[in-house]
C-alpha cells in the first residue's frame, strides 16, 4: 500500500492484499515498510459493543480550494475495483440462491421456498442500486475531467496572454476573460470533487488488538488515536495478566476522504505525567476499497516490533443512504452462515395420514363456523 507522504518527502507506493501489512511507517523517517503475516490478539472490552460514529453531516468536509485531479484519477480507479468486487461477490450469492431453489423445489415447502425467493429478490434490488451508484460516480467523473480540461485549456489562454504584450485593450479584455474562465472551472472542479467523495461510502474500522512479541507485558496501557481529515477516534487499552488486552473502544466508522490520510499514534502512558510516544505513521486508505473485510496490520515504531491489528470493512453507501435487507452481505462471516444454511437438507413433504389429518381438522372447522352463523342468524 502507498504512504501518505508530505510534499517535501519520497512516495513509497505499494499494492495490498487482503490479510497483510496495512504499510504504516514513522513519520520522522523514509524507509520501506514490511508485509507482515495476519495476527488475532485476544481484545476484550469495558462495556457493550456498540459502533461509535464520529461524524454527522455537518462534519463533511468542504469543498477544497484547490482540486488535486491526479489523486482523484487515483481514488476513483481503486473505488471502481472496489465496486466491481462487489458487484461479483453478490452476483456470485445470487447465482447460489437462484440453484438452491432449483435443486429444492420438488421436495421443499412452501415456507422455505419462499424465504430463499424473497432473498433472491432483495440481492436483486441490492444489484441494481449498486449499478446505479456506479453510474452515477462514473458521470460525476466524466463530468469532472470536461471541467479539467476547460480549466487547462484556460489556464494555457492565460498563460498565452501574459506572455504576450498586453497593449491593446481587446488583449486585455480577452486575458480577463480567461482568468474569469479558469476561476470558474476550478470552482467547479472543486464541487464535483467534494461531490465525489461524498459517495465513496463508509469504512469500519474494528480494532483486533496490538501485538508486540516481546515488546508487550501485563500493566502496561496504551493510547490509540487515530485522525482522519477531521474525524477522530481515541481509544485506551490495558494488558492484562493473561495476555488478553482490554480497550474502552472497539469499533469506529470514517468517512473516506480524497485527500486525506489516516494518522495513527500510539502513546504508552507509564505514569500520571509521563507518557511515551511509541510512534506516529501515516497510512493510504485508497486501496481499502474491497468487496470483503481485510485484517491488517501497522507497524507502529521503527523496529516492527510493535503492531497494530485492524479489520477494515468497507460499505460502498453512508449510514444515510444503506441497504436494508443486504447490508450485511458484505460480511463473510454472514455469507458463510447463510450458504450453510441453504446447504441444509429441505424439510420433506407431508405424509398422506398428516394431509388426511389436516382435512378432517378443516372441514371440522367449517362445520363449526356453519353452525355458529346459522345460530346467529336465527336469532336475528
Amino acid at each position: 500500500m502507498s504512504l501518505s507522504v508530505r510534499p517535501q518527502r519520497r512516495v513509497l507506493v505499494t499494492k495490498i492484499n487482503r490479510s497483510q501489512s496495512f504499510a504504516g511507517v514513522n513519520s520522522t523517517a523514509d524507509r520501506p515498510f514490511r508485509n507482515l503475516s495476519p495476527f488475532t490478539p485476544t481484545v476484550s472490552r469495558k462495556t457493550g459493543s456498540r459502533v461509535s460514529r464520529m461524524f454527522s453531516m455537518s462534519h463533511k468536509s468542504p469543498p477544497p480550494k484547490v482540486p488535486q485531479p491526479n489523486r482523484l484519477d487515483e481514488v476513483y480507479e481503486a473505488l471502481k475495483k472496489g465496486l466491481t468486487a462487489y458487484l461479483e461477490v453478490h452476483q456470485l450469492e445470487l447465482e447460489k440462491l437462484s440453484t438452491q431453489i432449483r435443486e429444492s423445489k420438488r421436495n421443499s415447502r412452501l415456507g422455505f421456498l419462499y424465504d430463499l425467493d424473497k432473498q433472491v429478490k432483495s440481492i436483486e434490488r441490492f444489484l441494481r442500486r449498486l449499478e446505479f451508484h456506479a453510474s452515477k460516480i462514473d458521470e460525476l467523473y466524466e463530468a469532472y475531467c470536461i471541467q479539467r480540461r476547460l480549466r487547462d485549456g484556460a489556464h494555457n489562454m492565460v498563460k498565452a496572454y501574459s506572455t504576450g504584450s498586453p497593449g491593446s485593450r481587446e488583449a486585455r479584455e480577452s486575458l480577463a476573460e480567461a482568468s474569469k474562465g479558469y476561476k470558474e472551472y476550478t470552482e467547479n472542479m472543486c464541487l464535483l470533487e467534494n461531490e465525489l467523495e461524498s459517495q465513496l461510502g463508509e469504512f469500519h474500522i474494528r480494532m483486533k488488538g496490538l501485538a508486540g512479541f516481546a515488546r508487550l507485558c501485563a500493566g502496561d496501557q496504551y493510547e490509540i488515536f487515530m485522525k482522519y481529515g477531521r474525524q477522530r477516534w481515541k481509544l485506551r487499552g490495558r494488558i492484562e495478566v493473561n495476555s488478553k488486552q482490554v480497550w474502552d473502544s472497539e469499533e469506529m466508522v470514517f468517512l473516506p476522504l480524497v485527500t486525506e490520510f489516516l494518522s495513527i499514534k500510539v502513546t504508552e502512558l507509564k505514569s500520571l505525567a509521563n507518557h511515551v510516544v511509541v510512534g506516529n505513521v501515516s497510512c493510504e486508505t485508497k486501496d481499502l476499497f474491497a468487496a470483503l473485510p481485510q485484517v491488517v496490520a501497522v507497524d507502529i515504531n521503527d523496529l516492527g516490533t510493535l503492531k497494530l491489528s485492524l479489520e477494515v470493512t468497507w460499505n460502498p453507501f453512508d449510514k444515510d443512504d444503506q441497504p436494508s435487507a443486504a447490508s450485511t452481505v458484505n460480511k463473510a462471516s454472514t455469507v458463510n452462515k447463510r450458504f450453510s444454511t441453504y446447504n441444509q437438507s429441505p424439510p420433506d413433504t407431508p405424509s398422506l395420514r398428516e394431509q388426511a389429518f389436516y382435512n378432517m381438522l378443516r372441514r371440522q372447522e367449517e362445520l363449526e363456523n356453519g353452525t355458529a352463523w346459522s345460530i346467529s342468524s336465527e336469532s336475528s
